[in-house]
């Protein structure tokens, strides 16, 4: 069982009458961030340690509740220990630590008790020293044991910094921060305004880390200049999918009087801006929000391919535009069943993907050509989604 430890004891610097962990971020409080990160890693139980109890984190809690995972307030490692699992894996959160879902994934599995470190050349500031060069980075994965060594101890012994303490001489492994995307979303923060500009960082890094080469290579670009005034101004995610959803229906329309690729453009901001507005729906934990929005993405993606079948199959008074459109909308309707962020390659299709194919063969005329193509490469998908699927012997 993996269980979440999370420290929020500390004032922010710049509101001392407010927690660190209860500042804003992402549309919510940056602790209820943390447990989103936590429990999309699998863990079954929030361990939550403070000194006091503010209005605002009493409504944190309340909020983590409703996911309906156990959520424990503690002040001791005492009381933590009474509540864990005597076999748990525990991951351990510094307080005010911002990080991401690949930093996460690193510890979240089985194994031993691991530090999450940095260099002195890459230290992150407000954290300790775990080795000759290597400063924590706020993360680790440590078991049950090392909270029942630490309850053992006198009770005025800082809990974290001894937890930390006992963890290193207790022979923890090292791991040392990855580069790249990832470490641009993670740090320490204790600041209300730096944890705003840290909050622009997790977005882009989020929107970076995407597995499909459109997400990553199309949308990402954009995304990560247009979320952070949205997020700003606290934009509603159904607001910028409602207007989105809006410019899709309209670009079908287009479609079916007869201007394809004007309407394939349509559809395609439409895509943009409903994909932007799923990354605000999951900053903010709207999951419904985003599930709908990541479903309406798929209905106008099918609803488009067989508007242009239709459309091509009535201008050349034939059925081979439809029958294309037909079988390209089933063959990328079952790859992406199939399909997971588990096993997806980035250049799979995906449903922005089979329209942002076609938008070429529109511009120079080759409509069947491009349905056709398309195609191809969603049953090429297909093959490679039941291959990665199938028991290895």
């Amino acid at each position: 069982m993996l269980a979440g430890l999370i420290f929020a004891t500390d004032d922010a610097h710049d509101r001392p009458d407010m927690l660190a962990a209860t500042l804003p971020f992402g549309g919510a409080t940056l602790i209820e961030f943390q447990a989103r990160l936590l429990i999309g890693a699998g863990a079954g139980q929030l361990i939550i340690v403070v000194t006091r109890l503010s209005p605002e984190m009493v409504g944190a809690v309340s909020r983590m509740k409703r996911r309906g995972i156990a959520v424990d307030v503690v002040r001791s490692a005492r009381e933590a220990e009474a509540k864990l699992h005597p076999l748990a894996r525990v991951l351990v959160v510094a307080d005010g630590l911002v990080t991401t879902e690949p930093i996460i994934a690193l510890l979240s599995g089985e194994g031993s008790d691991t530090l999450l470190v940095t260099t002195d050349a890459d230290a992150l500031p407000g954290l300790e020293r775990v080795g000759g060069d290597a400063i924590w980075a706020g993360l680790a994965r440590v078991e049950a044991q090392r909270i029942a060594d630490v309850a053992a101890l006198p009770r005025d012994y800082d809990f974290e910094s001894t937890l930390l303490r006992v963890t290193a001489q207790a022979g923890a492994d090292h791991l040392l921060l990855p580069s790249g995307d990832a470490r641009e979303g993670h740090g320490v923060e204790r600041d209300s305004a730096r944890l705003r500009l840290r909050n622009d960082a997790v977005v882009a890094a989020f929107v970076s880390n995407r597995l499909s080469w459109v997400e990553r290579y199309v949308i990402s670009p954009i995304a990560r200049r247009l979320l952070p005034p949205l997020i700003a101004r606290s934009t509603p995610s159904l607001v910028v999918g409602g207007v989105s959803a809006g410019l899709l229906l309209a670009g079908l329309g287009v479609i079916g009087w007869g201007w394809p690729f004007f309407g394939l453009l349509a559809v395609l901001a439409s895509f943009l801006g409903l994909s932007i507005g799923a990354v605000l729906a999951w900053m903010r934990d709207e999951q419904p929000a985003a599930t709908v929005l990541r479903g309406t993405i798929a209905g106008g993606s099918a609803l488009t391919i067989v508007m242009l079948g239709f459309v091509n199959s009535a201008a050349e008074g034939t059925g081979t535009g439809i029958a294309l459109a037909g079988g390209l909308t089933v063959l990328a309707g079952l790859a992406e069943r199939g399909a997971s962020d588990r096993i997806r390659r980035r250049w799979w299709g995906s449903p922005v993907a089979y329209p942002l194919v076609l938008l070429p063969f529109y511009v120079w005329g080759y409509a069947q050509t491009g349905l056709a193509l398309s195609a191809t490469y969603a049953a090429l998908s297909l093959a490679a989604v039941i291959e990665a699927l199938r028991e290895k012997p």
